[in-house]
């Protein structure tokens, strides 16, 4: 019985494989052309599996493909790597070429007409630096007679983007293509499970393909990792349900050790500031990827640029994490919070939520505690997160004090636009969508709003809580005010939590 692949490339008879028809033929395409080119994609995308079938179709129609790896040679000396590169040539072309040099090896490669060859070469930037530009601008030799002998094509494979590197050590590849190799689409995410599905009769509700979709943005490795653990974990239940899902979800987000996601959070770390602008502010940043910040978090799977031209993040799930990541779990708040609630008087005869009465007691805890308990400082005694971060987190710490009183529940939704915390709480099986955003401006105001319904629709909530945060050095309009009103059939309960900006360092 095949499986959910969650390391490696794919084995179709093993694992349950994509067959990514489309995006083979432009390799096929570029390679005919005897095109050199590049292709970056952070981990888990895929990469090694369309190689893989890639090398098939190539192998069909009469080349001859080595795909070698060079991952861990930054500190490699020459001679090893000279010597790496000659085996596998040697053993994925049937050639014996004599190990000397990287300018030898390719002057036999020259001395052959009669063959078509590919050269793949992953990890490219794990080559150490000493020799990375020689053996560039060997390639660059060879591309430029490419017509007389037989390696056809280069490609080079890295999981940041590697165009800028390459183009500094060797100029064919300032002008050569760039196979993107993209996510999976929401058909193809439906089509994958829908293998499992066939062969073993164990089916997926729609509502967690669906949310498989969103939290992993269809990256490869996540939507194989999700899938493979509900099928784990559940494997006796005829259907995969969205419960099932949530305690998946929540597994990876407070449980999972994830190595890519380890990678997100220390380049996220280096661009802190940054991160928790898109994190807990509603500002507009234009993606130009020459901006470093934008760059190397781009360049790690972190962000993207969307459909107006602003940075985005790009995977939910990392979105996620990163909320958390970033939480200053030291303060003690929470159980400070956890002392001043008596969860009864919270609930009415029926069993139902005082929404009212439980902002009202975050509001009066605000003007006892203030929100500066929130930033985390540096060994300098310097803040070094955010002060919108201290507002969204405060509000969060109190939820979560007050749902451990209640045996509720509480989770994120997934897919959630900048500037905005989301969760969702249920409470004696009634469900709240709660929106927590800082005051900017009227439009965004009012447009947050009719989201928050839009939001709640498509969830099939029909309450709303709209919580905005509003410094007091602003004179705001009339109707900015707490008031419930119904947006689309939304009830949507309006709360302002009022903070003094001007005097808060």
């Amino acid at each position: 019985m095949r499986k959910f692949n969650t390391s490696g490339p794919n084995i179709p008879a093993k694992h349950y494989t994509i067959a990514r028809t489309d995006l083979i033929k432009k390799g096929i395409d570029l390679i005919a052309d005897e095109r050199y080119f590049t292709i970056w994609a952070p981990r888990q995308t895929g990469k090694s599996t369309y190689f893989r079938q890639l090398a098939d179709k190539l192998n069909e129609n009469g080349y001859k493909v080595a795909h070698i790896n060079f991952e861990d040679y930054k500190h490699t000396p020459l001679k090893t790597f000279v010597e790496r590169f000659t085996e596998q040539i040697n053993k994925f072309w049937g050639t014996n070429f004599e190990i000397t040099d990287i300018s030898k090896t390719f002057n036999e490669i020259e001395n052959i007409n009669d063959k078509k060859y590919v050269l793949i070469i992953d990890e490219v930037e794990g080559i150490n630096a000493e020799y990375f530009g020689a053996f560039l601008h060997s390639i660059r030799r060879v591309y430029h007679t490419r017509q007389s002998h037989g390696l056809k094509s280069v490609i080079l494979v890295g999981v940041s983007n590697i165009v800028g590197v390459v183009s500094d050590n060797a100029s064919p590849f300032n002008v050569a293509d760039n196979l993107n190799v993209p996510y999976f689409t929401d058909t193809e995410v439906f089509e994958l499970l829908g293998q499992h599905e066939t062969e073993t009769g164990q089916l997926f509700e729609d509502k967690v393909k669906q949310k498989i979709c969103q939290i992993t943005a269809n990256q490869p490795g996540l939507v194989n990792g999700f899938a493979q653990k509900l099928t784990t974990d559940y494997p006796d239940n005829q259907l995969l349900t969205y419960n099932d899902y949530l305690k998946v979800e929540d597994w990876y987000l407070t449980e999972a050790i994830d190595k890519n996601f380890s990678n997100i959070l220390n380049k996220a770390k280096e661009q802190r500031n940054f991160v928790e602008r898109l994190l807990f502010t509603e500002d507009k940043i234009p993606f130009e990827i020459d901006r470093e910040s934008i760059k190397l978090l781009h360049t790690n799977g972190l962000i993207k640029k969307d459909e107006k031209g602003y940075v985005t993040f790009w995977v939910p799930f990392y979105k996620k994490r990163l909320f958390k990541a970033f939480y200053p779990y030291t303060n003690g708040e929470q159980s400070h919070i956890t002392r001043t609630i008596f969860a009864p008087e919270y609930f009415n005869e029926t069993g139902e939520l005082k929404l009212d009465k439980l902002i009202s007691t975050y509001k009066e805890y605000v003007k006892r505690r203030g929100f500066n308990v929130y930033r985390e400082k540096d060994d300098a005694g310097n803040y070094k997160s955010l002060k919108e971060a201290a507002l969204i987190y405060s509000f969060e710490t109190y939820i979560h004090a007050f749902i451990t009183q209640t045996e509720g529940k509480i989770y994120r939704e997934a897919d959630t636009g900048l500037g905005k915390s989301d969760m969702i709480i249920n409470i004696n099986n009634k469900e709240y969508l709660i929106e927590t955003k800082i005051y900017y401006a009227y439009k965004q105001f009012t447009d947050g709003k009719k989201q928050l319904a839009y939001y709640c629709k498509s969830l099939g909530i029909n309450k709303g809580v709209y919580l905005v945060f509003c410094p007091n050095n602003i004179e705001y309009p009339e109707q900015v005010k707490e008031t419930p009103e119904s947006i689309d059939t939304i009830e949507i309960n309006t709360y302002l939590i009022p903070y003094d900006e001007t005097k808060w360092t």
